[in-house]
């Protein structure tokens, strides 16, 4: 059964490569916080390298907002740990700050929906509430990078929603106009938009 919005997300146990050490992590350690789980198809391939090392380049802004980043892919721990010692001159991913999980059986990939046929999977991104809620999910296929900057851009809106119950527009950044949910008062924002 795929991740679905607005429902639970999907437990994981699984073991991570993170600075220099293997871990267990799971889905418990998450709670209370605010979840990016991606995945993404295969350690020493051409696309992967990129969204991981811009995920790991972005961590700290995820985690002032409460987030913690987490990468997952079919490869084992060992093999994340041999990727982030390989210079990113010859694609690796030298120095990531985030954790790898290791999903040799395949079941997180399957269990998020992300799965192929071939057995890799899609380029998923899960943004996981801190009650462990699925409240965003983008997936992508495999030949096309994601922007993680959009991700930081929809954990902004759930936040801002949350702290104010005022929904997001349509490309909405953080400072700018959001609308009321009701008739009445939602008329003060598209009136700005002649």
């Amino acid at each position: 059964m795929a991740a679905k919005i607005q429902k639970a997300a999907p437990s994981f146990k699984a073991t991570a490569y993170h600075n220099g050490e293997f871990k267990e992590l799971s889905s418990e350690d998450f709670k209370g916080k605010y979840l990016c789980l991606f995945f993404y198809p295969l350690d020493f391939t051409f696309v992967c390298p990129t969204e991981i090392l811009a995920y790991s380049d972005k961590s700290d802004e995820f985690k002032k907002l409460g987030c913690e980043v987490v990468g997952c892919s079919i490869d084992s721990h060992f093999t994340h740990f041999a990727w982030a010692n390989t210079p990113k001159s010859e694609g690796g991913i030298e120095g990531i700050k985030i954790p790898l999980l290791a999903d040799l059986n395949k079941k997180i990939a399957k269990k998020f929906g992300v799965l192929t046929d071939g057995g890799v999977a899609l380029r998923g991104t899960f943004i996981i509430d801190r009650e462990g809620v699925v409240r965003a999910a983008h997936i992508h296929d495999l030949p096309l990078g994601r922007n993680v900057e959009e991700d930081l851009r929809t954990l902004k809106a759930l936040q801002f929603f949350e702290e104010n119950g005022e929904v997001c527009p349509a490309g909405w950044e953080e400072g700018a106009d959001t609308i009321k949910p009701n008739l009445a008062d939602s008329k003060e924002y598209f009136s700005k938009q002649g």
